[in-house]
């Protein structure tokens, strides 16, 4: 039995097939996506998709559950599916799509006889359960959250939340670049929360879900069903709130429900990409309100953290990543959790299709297109030019002994991203500044980490930079 049979699919998309290489390929191919595609978009047309692999490679069939999807699907991904079969299987692999039954149950699933004939498969329902209507991921939790130095403080804040919510830290605003681990953390309080309190209203959502749902209580007139469904809450999770800019109903009705939910204690926990006075178009008084309980940064995880979140979820794959390729993927992957869980796909889909042991070789080959990117993109160089232009000095200021504030900050700036997002030794480093001692690039990595952490003014102009060096 092959590895691909030995447990179900990691991402969930169902496979029938009676050949485990069969089973892989699809399962290669879903993990691909899940990397390459936005995760809302992933789970809503990708995630439900029952597949059938042919013994012989020779069709692959998906089945969805409508024809609205069939329709979108065929559409919008059935181009971008056959690019990566091709890409894993070396070859094109035929693509067909089918609609799949309700009425039929897997366990009398039988492939037609004709090939006109319509695919009958069972797809399953979401249950009715209190994961389905407080939106919780149950995997989110704090004990699968990898603790670390750039998460530490919101990490305790958001525990305490979930401990005694209604108290401390009301509204807790997370915020930081994007996969950096804040819709873990959220989700992680409304867990801990329903485990201490099973009959706790709690409520998870993306901020754009807020706005269509004030949308459709307007358009429908039910805005008493709105009240009692947000005012009645006793934790409100809410991602990516920046999505309220310029929409002055939802932030009228959003500040409603926040006073009604601080008036009856209960908690409210924000994320966000900037901290609440960098929004833009937000009314004031409700920045006030953002900004009025705990504010708290989650910075990119430090190498440290990176290598052991890999190994932790890998072993969550039920598969082993060895430390020295966890340190190589690591040291290559910088910028944030997310991208460091599509390296980990991009590896674990590769081992398992051709059937070799994680190694830094493999990683390599995996990751080839990534690290093709990175070396192509991010030079010390380029780090001089941008940094120098964002703060309007001169790129020789760089390399000159000048030591005027105006200069010298910005020069050790640039020191600090030099190390962070290039390959580059210390040595290396001081020698590309201008001839300047290895010490002297530690002083200024050091310094600027350190500010990072007490400085938000200084954090968001290194999160602009870091973005505009990374295209």
């Amino acid at each position: 039995m092959s590895a691909g049979q030995d447990k179900p699919l990691a991402l969930n998309s169902a496979v029938t097939s009676s050949s485990g290489a069969g089973d892989s390929l699809w399962q290669a191919c879903v993990e691909l996506l899940a990397q390459e595609l936005p995760e809302q978009q992933f789970n809503t047309w990708i995630k439900p998709i029952v597949a059938q692999v042919s013994d012989d490679f020779g069709k692959v069939t998906l089945f969805v559950a409508n024809r609205f999807k069939l329709d979108w699907i065929r559409a919008q991904y059935a181009g971008k599916i056959s690019a990566v079969l091709e890409r894993i299987y070396g070859q094109p692999v035929p693509l067909e799509l089918a609609l799949a039954h309700r009425e039929n149950t897997a366990k009398n699933y039988a492939a037609p006889a004709a090939a006109e004939a319509e695919p009958v498969v069972e797809v399953a329902d979401v249950a009715e359960d209190s994961s389905f209507k407080t939106r919780l991921n149950s995997a989110l939790t704090f004990e699968t959250l990898v603790e670390g130095t750039a998460n530490r403080m919101a990490r305790a804040a958001a525990m305490h939340v979930a401990t005694v919510p209604g108290q401390l830290y009301n509204p807790l605003f997370i915020y930081g670049g994007v996969g950096l681990g804040k819709t873990h953390l959220v989700h992680a309080v409304g867990n801990k929360l329903l485990a201490d309190r099973p009959n706790a209203k709690v409520l998870y959502l993306h901020a754009e879900q807020f706005v269509s749902d004030v949308v459709k209580a307007y358009q429908r007139k039910t805005f008493d069903q709105f009240k009692e469904k947000y005012h009645s809450l006793d934790l409100l999770l809410i991602d990516d709130v920046q999505f309220f800019a310029n929409k002055d109903r939802t932030q009228e009705e959003f500040f409603n429900a926040f006073e009604a939910l601080l008036a009856k204690k209960s908690h409210i926990v924000m994320t966000s990409d900037t901290y609440p006075k960098g929004l833009a178009d937000i009314h004031e008084r409700l920045v006030s309100r953002f900004d009025s309980g705990l504010t708290v940064a989650i910075e990119p995880p430090e190498l440290e953290m990176r290598v052991a979140i890999l190994i932790n979820k890998a072993r969550a794959e039920s598969a082993e990543m060895p430390e020295e390729v966890a340190f190589f993927v690591a040291k290559n992957v910088r910028s944030n959790v997310r991208e460091l869980e599509g390296a980990l796909r991009k590896i674990l889909a590769y081992s398992r299709f051709n059937q070799k042991e994680i190694s830094i070789q493999l990683a390599r080959e995996a990751l080839r297109d990534l690290l093709s990117i990175q070396n192509r993109q991010i030079s010390v160089e380029n780090i001089q030019k941008t940094v120098a232009d964002y703060y309007k000095i001169k790129v020789a200021d760089m390399y000159s002994k000048k030591r005027p504030a105006s200069i010298a900050r910005p020069r050790q700036i640039a020191m600090y991203l030099a190390k962070e997002l290039t390959q580059k030794s210390l040595p290396e480093i001081g020698e590309l500044f201008g001839g300047r001692d290895h010490t002297t690039v530690l002083h200024a990595v050091r310094k600027i980490s350190g500010e990072r952490q007490q400085l938000t003014e200084l954090n968001q102009q290194l999160h602009v930079l870091e973005q505009t060096l990374k295209g």
